[in-house]
């Protein structure tokens, strides 16, 4: 079995979280919120390239409305590998969180 990286596992995460509404700039901004960090678009846009690439998500390209500007946005979603890598993580995410009490971050 092939495990995840942290950013890909985030990544996959915030992807089946937006559902519909998962392009580039919604995906950074949710990931800013959820991890309360900053985060390099090299870091995320690469990794978004990886996932593809190993066919856990696939793409749409929205055509822009006539007289809009900038680059069509590209939309994301899980394909059925990558809703079974995401399972996968979150069991072994609980296995190995199970039975450990909670840690706080010392003063």
């Amino acid at each position: 079995m092939n495990l995840l990286s942290k950013i890909e596992e985030i990544l996959l995460l915030t992807i089946w979280k937006l559902n519909d509404g998962a392009y580039g700039v919604a995906i950074f901004e949710q990931i800013e919120k959820e991890t309360d960090m900053r985060w390099m678009s090299g870091s995320i846009y690469g990794a978004l390239t990886r996932l593809k690439k190993n066919d856990y998500v696939s793409i749409q390209e929205m055509e822009l409305h006539p007289g809009q500007g900038g680059r069509p946005r590209i939309y994301y979603q899980l394909t059925p590998l990558g809703f079974k890598r995401l399972t996968q993580a979150q069991k072994i995410n609980q296995s190995l969180w199970t039975g450990v009490p909670f840690l706080e971050e010392s003063k």
